[in-house]
């Protein structure tokens, strides 16, 4: 069994201890590495995989994806509306919406191929003026904004929150957020911090170096 594989079952067998009822997902982070470095994990049965350029995952994954309708990609790095038409071609997930302009430009796109894309709505939760994010008051308007006006299916909320040691803080408030909105699924947790995401309600997990080692 290759080392990748060792991991990934550890992880799983982690998650096992936390989430009882076996609804957490593993996106399998794979940006920048290559896909050989990868298919063990494919082969191994595995669907889900997160990238985080357009470019690189069309490149990457469009061959394989045509000879294997499971898999699954999700977008999870910040995406520029001029890029929303290859993105909608290329992913089943984007974690990143987040602004009105690139919800317009996604919808116009996924409906114009007939393509259901399945969404969650990135939350800037600590206002870090680095980072993407709808403002945590503004998740309201703006989640209402993509599903009514847009029909846009989002699934829920996504977070990166802020290296300051509040991470539960974070997960608990953007957890809470999300069940107002009556939403089901959470994309929360990476490698650092995933068993504490899943006892924020997670269900998406982000999870990239654990997995597949460390990036060059």
């Amino acid at each position: 069994m290759s080392i990748i594989v060792e991991r990934f079952n550890k992880i799983k067998s982690n998650i096992k201890k936390v989430d009882k009822n076996g609804f957490t997902k593993i996106v399998a982070v794979s940006k920048t590495f290559p896909l050989e470095h990868i298919m063990p994990l494919i082969n191994f049965g595995h669907h889900h995989y997160g990238e985080n350029k357009v470019q690189e995952a069309d490149a990457k994954w469009s061959q394989i994806k045509m000879s294997n309708k499971d898999l699954k990609l999700h977008m999870i790095g910040k995406l520029q509306s001029n890029k929303a038409k290859k993105a909608v071609e290329i992913f089943d997930y984007i974690h990143s919406l987040d602004s009105q302009k690139l919800a317009d430009a996604l919808s116009k796109f996924q409906n114009a191929a007939n393509k259901s894309i399945n969404y969650f709505i990135q939350v800037n939760i600590g206002n870090e003026s680095q980072k993407s994010g709808i403002p945590y008051n503004e998740v309201d308007s703006f989640y209402n904004y993509c599903v009514k006006e847009k029909k846009m299916n989002v699934l829920g909320l996504m977070i990166i929150p802020p290296n300051d040691n509040k991470t539960k803080e974070y997960f608990q408030s953007i957890a809470e957020l999300n069940s107002s909105l009556g939403l089901k699924e959470l994309s929360m947790g990476m490698s650092s911090d995933y068993e504490v995401a899943i006892n924020f309600k997670a269900t998406y997990l982000r999870i990239g170096s654990s997995i597949f080692g460390d990036r060059n």
